[in-house]
């Protein structure tokens, strides 16, 4: 298995899951041409994509995954909740996941992992091949005891790393939307991130990646601190998932 950004952050995301030649785009948040660019970028092309899996219907999240989907022709897999946030222009091929059953899709066997989020059915999702586990974990206010038992013994666990307390509260934004992402339905901090970190089983991790950065409210380096100090490892050796740039692939 491995896996790559094509994008990650509030003004985009966008990820591939690979095993055995086969992707899986982990939503899809980016403009049509600019995701066709990353994925080329990423040694891919959209006939290699097997489904979209959606977590929700944030348009930083789901905002180009109808277009891409249209042109290329591809399923796209969400549960319910999440389908709604198509409105009038769902992609033709649109299939629902229930958010509490694992699901086949190509070579992976997926577990969706409900998370408390301000979206109508948000789930975030584990990726088995039969050799290893790979969690992406994002958009959650707060960890639940749910997600800390989900993510046990992972080989590579991707988790929101949105803010830094304190550059949140002396930030730009207005006190309502600070509420907004501090708060129990909005976006995990660093240090949230690290407690997480410190919950679960780490013994046969061998990929850790930060996620979701705001571009106003922390710093790649912040985010590696505060999951560096929990695995007693060098900042550096905690990849970041940019917005622009993204993140090349890892494999395990």
């Amino acid at each position: 298995m491995r896996f790559s950004w094509l994008a990650s952050g509030s003004r985009g995301n966008a990820a591939l899951v690979e095993a055995d030649g086969r992707c899986v785009m982990l939503d899809c948040g980016l403009g049509l041409k600019a995701a066709e660019a990353r994925l080329a970028a990423l040694g891919r092309d959209p006939a290699d994509i097997e489904a979209i899996l959606v977590t929700h219907e944030h348009s930083d999240h789901i905002g180009g995954v109808a277009r891409f989907a249209t042109r290329h022709r591809l399923r796209v897999l969400a549960t319910a909740g999440t389908a709604k946030g198509f409105r009038m222009t769902p992609p033709p091929r649109l299939e629902l996941i229930s958010a509490h059953e694992p699901f086949a899709l190509g070579p992976f066997e997926i577990t969706p992992v409900p998370v408390p989020h301000d979206a109508r059915e948000p789930c975030q999702f584990l990726f088995a091949d039969g050799a290893v586990r790979l969690a992406i974990i994002t958009d959650l206010g707060r960890v639940t005891p749910h997600v800390v038992a989900s993510l046990q013994g992972c080989d590579a666990l991707a988790v929101e790393c949105n803010h830094d307390e304190a550059m949140l509260a002396g930030g730009p934004y207005p006190e309502s939307l600070k509420r907004r992402v501090g708060g129990g339905l909005g976006h995990l901090s660093n240090g949230q991130a690290a407690e997480l970190l410190a919950s679960v089983d780490i013994a046969r991790l061998q990929h850790l990646v930060a996620l979701h950065l705001s571009d106003h409210n922390n710093r790649p380096e912040l985010a590696q601190q505060a999951l560096a100090a929990v695995l007693d490892c060098p900042p550096q050796d905690v990849a970041v998932a940019r917005q622009q740039a993204g993140l090349d692939w890892r494999s395990l």
